[in-house]
């Protein structure tokens, strides 16, 4: 029971960290590529805005390395957007593993912990005799429970762990859509010659 409910309690843990770090407008900040066309037109576009941006979110991090390269190919610039981009989803995916590991192990612990306990039942009765049933059937109840808190403890555990898998595949879907909308933005805006490429 002990590695249970510290698996529970561990499971809690991430669950809430990751429900408070995956907020949308955490992860993806709205408006944040029309705030960056709107400093590109007026030239402004420098190191420390870059920084800011970087500091931003995870989307913005993956359009600042984007704007770092702004001077460059659009395939030097979306390199440098992809390899941030890796670095991003590893950071959005932090403790999912950990909680897959728990949703796994939890019913197993609990299978084990409830055989355990039928092992040490029958060796009492190897030991004293049959006995009386009814306190049998209670030693068989007590075993059992351990499998249905692994079970507890694992059900919750594979739901949040698919649910946040599918929220963090959504958010570098839309992460790369924003991503190809600053490449069109600055190579449009170097073919039309502007001053937001020139420097």
């Amino acid at each position: 029971m002990i590695p249970l409910i510290l698996c529970s309690i561990t499971a809690m843990g991430i669950v809430g960290e990751r429900f408070w770090s995956l907020q949308r407008k955490k992860v993806l900040p709205p408006q944040l590529i029309p705030q960056i066309w709107q400093l590109a037109q007026k030239n402004q576009i420098n190191d420390s805005t870059i920084r800011q941006l970087r500091a931003n979110s995870p989307l913005g991090a993956v359009l600042a390395a984007g704007l770092v390269n702004r001077h460059h190919s659009r395939e030097i610039m979306k390199t440098s957007i992809e390899e941030t981009g890796r670095q991003v989803v590893h950071e959005l995916e932090r403790f999912l593993n950990t909680l897959g590991t728990i949703a796994l192990i939890s019913p197993l612990l609990g299978l084990l912990g409830t055989v355990t306990g039928i092992i040490q039942i029958f060796s009492a009765m190897g030991i004293n005799g049959l006995g009386n049933p009814a306190v049998l059937a209670s030693g068989i109840g007590v075993a059992l429970i351990t499998t249905a808190t692994g079970l507890t403890v694992a059900i919750p555990s594979v739901f949040f762990h698919r649910y946040f898998e599918r929220l963090v595949d959504d958010y570098v879907l839309k992460m790369e859509e924003e991503s190809l909308k600053l490449l069109d933005i600055i190579h449009g805006d170097r073919e039309k010659g502007d001053g937001f490429s020139s420097k």
